[in-house]
């Protein structure tokens, strides 16, 4: 007679489920708390973004002036003065971008601050 041998086998990897949900959620339509929850946070990057890109902007342009200056005492002759005066503007370019950056940024969270508190409001409920 042949015996039959009933075996249950069961093999559970985190890591494989967690893949497995990662994968599944690609393709499921959002909520409506996911989609008000990304535009919370894509507000909120974008206070930042504006004030960094105008003073990265200023400052290396602030940089390059400042370095026309050093050129100008350093390196070509009878240009002692002028270079002085060029290398100054440059140091207050280079000195004026973070606080360019504060003010820019302040602007920015004043002009989204009402959306952002909305939709604060509506996701703590």
């Amino acid at each position: 007679m042949e015996e039959k041998s009933e075996v249950f086998n069961y093999t559970y990897s985190a890591s494989r489920q967690a893949e497995i949900k990662s994968i599944r959620e690609k393709y499921m339509p959002p909520t409506e708390e996911e989609d008000k929850m990304e535009r919370l946070r894509r507000l909120d990057r974008s206070v930042t973004k504006a004030g960094t890109a105008v003073s990265v902007i200023v400052g290396i342009i602030s940089t390059l002036v400042f370095g026309v200056g050093m050129c100008c005492t350093m390196v070509w002759e009878g240009l002692m003065l002028p270079g002085i005066i060029i290398g100054v503007v440059g140091m207050i370019g280079i000195a004026s971008a973070y606080p360019l950056y504060t003010h820019v940024t302040k602007k920015q969270r004043e002009k989204v601050a009402p959306e952002i508190i909305r939709l604060t409001n509506e996701l703590m409920k």
